[in-house]
């Protein structure tokens, strides 16, 4: 359905006239004949013809289309009253703003938003009933916290609400204990289960230095037998060191009597044999 034509303002051009309800067009749809209509008008009419109401064309939903522009244009520069002129508003405003004036006109009748009440009243008078409204919520009188919502509420047993709100709230410590045990377990779990690792690892390492340790102080025995070696083998040659000189100024001696005497001829060979003693005897290197 169109715009009623008793809502605007001046002529209104018949061009811009639903073909079918004879109201000014409301969303129209041009057909090929250039004939215009509301677009909710042609479906409905289209459901039972296949034609058009103005000249008979055959028509087909398919092959309408939006109107000209230039149409488009004259059409939302008509103005008209609002329609709520009848309850006091005074609002004329072209056709294109229209719609968005009346959504939030104060004159429009919209209902009450509590629950269970019927009344239809003014969007500007809507705080007002809301502030008396018998369906509205409020709390109980009596101090006990019940909200109220109806008229039969007002005679509600409090002891029996403040129970109920009670075992509610009880209920709801009861969960949330649950909740934060539960999680609180799950938390100690995965700390164990972490400690668990961590003592496995450090268990590894402990037995790894061990290890090493062992071997460090097989290593530290071994220097320390070779190391004795090597003293005893220094003691061995400091000895056989000390034979020798002994031999060597035993030999110098023996060579300052022979040049003395003139060329007599030694016969003590006591020395030189202790010498070839010493160079016979076997000697053990230790290598490190």
């Amino acid at each position: 359905m169109g715009y009623d034509i008793e809502r605007f303002v001046g002529y209104v051009n018949d061009g811009l006239l639903c073909s079918i309800c004879r109201d000014v067009l409301e969303d129209p749809l041009q057909a090929p004949c250039e004939h215009a209509f509301c677009t909710a008008c042609i479906h409905g009419w289209l459901v039972h013809h296949s034609n058009c109401p103005e000249d008979r064309q055959m028509i087909d939903v398919s092959l309408l289309r939006p109107l000209y522009r230039y149409m488009k244009n004259d059409l939302n520069r008509l103005q008209l009253h609002c329609k709520n002129r009848e309850y006091g508003c005074e609002m004329v405003c072209s056709l294109e703003s229209i719609d968005r004036h009346e959504r939030e006109c104060e004159y429009s009748q919209i209902p009450c938003s509590n629950a269970g009440c019927t009344v239809q009243i003014e969007r500007r008078n809507l705080d007002g009933h809301l502030a008396v409204c018998e369906y509205r919520s409020r709390e109980c009188p009596n101090g006990c916290g019940y909200t109220i919502l109806s008229a039969e509420d007002t005679q509600h047993n409090c002891v029996a609400e403040l129970r109920t709100e009670l075992e509610l709230l009880r209920s709801e410590m009861i969960c949330r204990v649950e909740e934060a045990k539960r999680e609180m377990e799950s938390r100690l779990d995965s700390q164990r289960r972490h400690m668990v690792q961590k003592e496995s690892i450090l268990q590894n390492e402990i037995e790894e230095l061990k290890s090493q340790m062992s071997r460090m102080m097989s290593d530290v025995r071994s220097l320390m037998a070779a190391e004795r070696q090597h003293r005893q083998e220094l003691e061995q040659a400091e000895l056989e060191k000390r034979e020798l000189m002994e031999l060597l100024r035993g030999l110098q001696k023996d060579c300052r009597l022979t040049t003395t005497e003139g060329g007599r001829k030694s016969t003590n060979f006591r020395p030189l044999a202790r010498l070839e003693s010493v160079k016979r005897k076997p000697r053990e290197v230790t290598v490190i």
